[in-house]
């Protein structure tokens, strides 16, 4: 576990790149830390990384390829804006990442993320129905969310 206070934590099973993986998830969201490196050797790799996210305890494991990661489970992370939507995006899909559909991608680990600006469930849950389903069918088309193109149909522009 991360700290004596928390009594669940989120397990990412890795092939072999789960330090990797948590040097660059905490060096990208804010209120992250690696809390333990766990190493069965001073200089083998690591078995077993806790870190938080945004203040959310984690963990990443080194278990071997014999379960992958998988779009059933993912990261999601709430931006503020379309810099930080641009620059998490940039960076998660960065040396070998790949885009999906409406938010989702996946980082060069294979983890799924979905990058999610807090325009987008302002909008596409808004009361006005007519507003918010042309908003969705906007976000249906894109895959990084464009929040002017998002608004722009929520407008009906």
């Amino acid at each position: 576990m991360t700290n004596n206070s928390t009594k669940v934590a989120i397990c990412l099973w890795f092939d072999s790149e789960a330090e990797a993986a948590a040097h660059l998830y905490t060096s990208l969201i804010s209120n992250s830390e690696i809390t333990t490196i766990m190493r069965p050797h001073p200089d083998g790799p690591a078995v077993m990384v806790t870190f938080t996210l945004g203040g959310v305890p984690f963990q990443a494991l080194n278990g071997g390829p014999q379960f992958p990661q998988t779009e059933a489970a993912s990261i999601v992370v709430s931006t503020k804006d379309q810099a930080e939507t641009d620059y998490l995006w940039e960076a998660l899909t960065a040396n070998g990442g790949s885009e999906s559909q409406c938010a989702w991608l996946k980082d060069r680990f294979g983890v799924s993320w979905q990058i999610v600006p807090e325009a987008l469930p302002r909008l596409i849950g808004s009361p006005d129905h007519e507003a918010s389903q042309r908003a969705m069918q906007a976000m249906l088309t894109m895959r990084k969310i464009d929040i002017a193109a998002l608004e722009s149909a929520y407008r009906g522009d």
